[in-house]
């Protein structure tokens, strides 16, 4: 009859595709036997809602190839933790995991990137929020939807705005439409850090922050005051565009965060008259940087007149087609995302109480 090691490493068998390696042992949480009868319990340490069913398609297969393996019933399930931040920085309150969306130049369809990447992971059954901390050029609070200043329970505190089950929060809440946030860098770091640390998030396993674009001071600032537990590149397979975006991948290696994979935006264009495709950008620079720098693809997204449109009109593509080919890229992407980032080390700052001894 089989045994529960014997089990456990036939789940240890399978091959995580989002990770690309073999289902991690700790994601088997409990294994019970009664004679031909064997029921498991998993848990994936990344949003992945969409693949649980799969995952427990597989691994049911896996345990009915056992010897003595009557039947098998596989309950999948998802837990997101905590996971470390740069050295000397505590994590947010109310938030386990920041996730930086950066690029190396602007007009590389960031923003919409790190909007639907945010819908996505929301999508696979995750808390998200996500905070546009481009303060001279917001564009979250029309790609979401929202109008109006968010309101503030105690004058000081602010709630974030919701939108499409996400949590939002934007200095294009606070300005109108027209109105400029004339300032220099100083100013705006710090009241870029006013807006992560004032919101009050709640109980968040990830905060996407759409980073402005570059590498120079401002964005260098932020990598460096902000609890990041991971990056994301979002570029073009032009090489102008992956010449900057380069430089963004380094600027997150001197600060110590790690960078999660590469987003090849604008990858190809499909004609919607004839079908004709097109790789108006170039082809395989993704592919080619990901390599040269030892980090994943995490995925390649079309250029497409519908991810303009809907973004423009509110409602972004993961919840305009949420069973479309493009929102399922989307998913993808956030579930490879979430994957890598729960291969970092975990932060054990958070789970434990602090300890204060006083003198009474």
């Amino acid at each position: 009859m089989t045994d529960e090691t014997q089990i456990r490493a036939a789940l240890g068998q399978i091959e995580d595709p989002h990770t690309g390696s073999p289902m991690a042992p700790d994601v088997v949480r409990a294994v019970g036997i009664d004679a031909g009868k064997v029921a498991v319990r998993l848990q994936l340490p990344y949003a992945a809602g969409s693949w649980h069913a799969e995952l427990a398609a597989r691994a049911e297969a896996a345990l009915k190839a056992l010897p003595g393996v009557e039947s098998a019933l596989v309950e999948v399930a998802t837990r997101v933790v905590a996971h470390r931040v740069q050295k000397d920085l505590t994590p947010l309150p109310g938030v386990k995991n920041i996730i930086a969306v950066a690029s190396g130049k602007g007009g590389v369809g960031k923003s919409t990137t790190a909007v639907n990447l945010a819908l996505a992971l929301a999508a696979e059954g995750a808390r998200v929020g996500v905070l546009d901390a481009d303060i001279h050029g917001p564009s979250i609070p029309m790609m979401l939807g929202l109008q109006g200043k968010p309101e503030s329970p105690d004058g000081t505190a602010i709630s974030p705005k919701l939108s499409h089950g996400l949590q939002a929060m934007s200095i294009g809440l606070f300005l109108g439409e027209d109105q400029p946030a004339i300032w220099r860098g100083p100013m705006t770091t710090q009241y870029l850090q006013q807006l992560l640390t004032t919101t009050l998030w709640d109980d968040l396993d990830y905060l996407v922050i759409d980073l402005p674009p570059g590498t120079g001071d401002i964005q260098l600032t932020l990598s460096q005051r902000v609890p990041v537990s991971g990056a994301v590149i979002v570029t073009t397979p032009q090489d102008i565009a992956l010449l900057d975006a380069k430089k963004a991948l380094k600027m997150f290696e001197k600060v110590e965060v790690p960078v999660l994979g590469i987003i090849e935006n604008m990858a190809l264009h499909c004609c919607s008259k004839c079908g004709h495709v097109e790789h108006i950008f170039g082809s395989g620079g993704g592919q080619q940087m990901a390599e040269r720098y030892g980090v994943p693809l995490l995925g390649s997204l079309p250029l497409d007149i519908r991810i303009r449109e809907q973004a423009d009109n509110g409602a972004p593509t993961v919840v305009a087609e949420p069973s479309g080919a493009i929102a399922s890229a989307y998913r993808l992407i956030a579930r490879k995302t979430a994957a890598r980032l729960s291969m970092q080390a975990k932060n054990k700052q958070i789970g434990f109480p602090s300890i204060v001894i006083q003198n009474t």
